[in-house]
């Protein structure tokens, strides 16, 4: 990240690794997208004296982190290391950028640098685009081709009929990997012009942070002076008053100078709930693209592509094959799939075959025999306690709500895959925090209370038949 001069000294002598390793598990259980808002900013500096020590560029990350990541982050270092006793994170010096996980802290070239241009040509800020996601390495099909053509127009036009455009589609069908691309291709054709692309959660917290320090001058420079905005699952920002406030204004801002817009979410505009109708109705001024779940085909489509890049390495046409029919979820899972079958051949140094594959994918298999998705454990939990749907992801915290709510919480990370952040915005954009708080009340409720223990084992036979 950023422009990288002398290094500081790592503590330990691991070179990052464990940090590496820490990162890995935090992305697994939070998510990639609270990792690149948070725990990306951070920079590792290695052991001292039992103390793990890292360094945030505010105040405000530091206190974030603190309060709502430190107890796990020292479990993960404890894992890595049986010495690690206490955390501490401290303010970086000036003019200092956070590290990669695999390296330790840089400076920033002397002051007066136009560091901004240097690295990244007209864009805003590169270091939260993935270099894969390109148009290139996206494999076309059905159930996408409306939004990628609509994404390719934006990146390759300069006047563009549709303003803003706003994919919607679940988690792990190529969403991101389309603003992403959008945005690599605009550096490539007109590097003069300014993107600006953030997760709607990092939007939030920057508008937060820039009001709490008293600096909303530089924020609305930054997203209102951008030629194409791109703002990555705006289901994130229901029930944010003050942001919705803030996003209205800039997105008003830009479309009356006819910059582009370009809004992801995890349904439509109609759909979003906690949305201002105002807001919900200029996100459907222009081109909605739903992105829908992959068939047979385009899944075979990705893993063949994928497997023409993997070098030496031969993957059977049976095992691509077995892959597609078997892994059905989305995309995302779908390659990491395929990353682990590679993976496990070349550090053991065994051919690929249909009985290793299975073996060493067998709990992947399972969780996607079941096919129990948050949308069908919200249904049943509905129905089982006689609500409706919508009470029980509405905001209402009376008990006859809340508890069915926590128990389809509870489910929903014990018989699914989803991250906590995910199934948080899959209920109402509630916190992380809320869904944590939920399964872990659940869990003590049924050492007490024989009759939800009952209702948890009913629920979740009913699920996986």
């Amino acid at each position: 990240m950023g422009i990288r001069g002398e290094p500081i000294t790592v503590m330990d002598n691991d070179n990052g690794a464990s940090w590496a390793r820490v990162c890995s598990k935090f992305k697994k259980e939070f998510g990639q997208q609270a990792y690149t808002t948070w725990l990306d900013q951070l920079g590792y500096n290695g052991l001292d004296g039992g103390t793990v020590e890292l360094t945030a560029p505010t105040k405000f990350v530091r206190d974030w982190i603190q309060r709502n990541y430190g107890p796990r982050l020292m479990d993960f270092f404890h894992a890595e290391d049986a010495r690690v006793k206490s955390l501490s994170i401290r303010l970086a010096a000036k003019g200092a950028v956070p590290a990669t996980p695999s390296q330790p802290i840089a400076r920033v070239p002397s002051a007066g640098a136009d560091t901004t241009a240097a690295a990244s040509g007209g864009f805003t800020d590169t270091s939260a685009l993935d270099p894969k996601y390109t148009f290139d390495s996206f494999v076309v099909g059905k159930s996408n081709e409306l939004a990628y053509a609509a994404a390719k127009r934006i990146a390759e036009s300069d006047d563009v009929s549709f303003n803003p455009l706003f994919l919607h589609g679940g988690v792990g069908l190529g969403k991101t990997h389309l603003m992403h691309a959008i945005a690599w291709e605009v550096q490539r054709r007109a590097p003069q012009k300014r993107v600006a692309y953030v997760s709607a959660e990092k939007f939030m917290f920057e508008f937060i942070a820039a009001i709490r320090y008293k600096d909303t001058h530089a924020f609305k420079q930054k997203f209102r002076t951008a030629d194409l905005l791109m703002v990555d699952d705006v289901q994130f920002i229901a029930n944010k008053d003050s942001t919705q406030e803030e996003f209205f204004h800039t997105f008003n801002a830009l479309i009356d100078k006819r910059c582009q817009v370009v809004i992801t979410a995890d349904r439509s505009p109609t759909d979003l709930e906690g949305i201002e109708d105002r807001i919900i109705s200029r996100l459907g001024w222009g081109l909605v693209a739903d992105i829908h779940p992959t068939d047979y085909e385009l899944r075979l489509g990705i893993l063949q592509s994928k497997a023409e890049n993997v070098g030496d390495v031969d993957v059977p046409t049976e095992v691509l094959e077995f892959l597609a029919k078997r892994i059905i979820s989305n995309v995302r899972e779908l390659e990491g799939a395929l990353n682990r079958v590679l993976a496990y051949a070349t550090l053991v140094g065994r051919p690929i075959t249909m009985e290793m594959t299975r073996d060493v994918l067998q709990d992947l298999i399972r969780a996607n025999d079941r096919k129990v998705t948050i949308d069908e454990i919200q249904r049943t939990v509905a129905d089982y306690y006689n609500l409706r749907l919508a009470e029980m992801l509405s905001q209402r915290r009376a008990r006859v709500i809340a508890r069915p709510r926590q128990v389809a919480m509870h489910l929903s990370k014990q018989l699914t895959s989803r991250s906590l952040p995910e199934i948080g915005r899959r209920f109402g954009g509630r916190d992380h925090t809320t869904v944590m708080h939920a399964v872990r009340k659940i869990e003590d409720l049924c050492k007490s209370d024989s009759q939800l223990g009952e209702d948890i084992t009913r629920l979740t036979r009913m699920l996986a038949g």
